[in-house]
């Protein structure tokens, strides 16, 4: 295993204002979730992408607003947690 597969989280679990490059979108087994992934891919979180939670709302942390290129989404939770992104990005703090 490589570092970064060592360091793979979902995106949920990233700390607020850090860059994150997205290593993929997990494969659920739920019809509902397998359309859920292919919209979140059809928006492009694609692996190499950067992302970054730039605010979350209360309680429970939820929605996550998430930037991805230049772009911002709000995610839910079960949304996020189906991203793996790897901390740091290229180009990005």
């Amino acid at each position: 295993m490589t570092g970064a597969a060592l360091a793979a989280i979902s995106l949920h679990q990233l700390p607020n204002h850090q860059w994150a490059t997205v290593l993929d979108v997990l494969r659920p087994d739920a019809p509902e979730d397998r359309e859920l992934v292919l919209r979140l891919t059809e928006i492009g979180f694609v692996p190499g992408e950067p992302v970054c939670i730039v605010a979350n709302g209360v309680p429970g942390r939820e929605p996550l607003a998430v930037r991805l290129g230049h772009t911002t989404f709000a995610l839910r939770r079960h949304e996020a947690s189906l991203i793996r992104v790897t901390p740091g990005a290229i180009g990005h703090g």
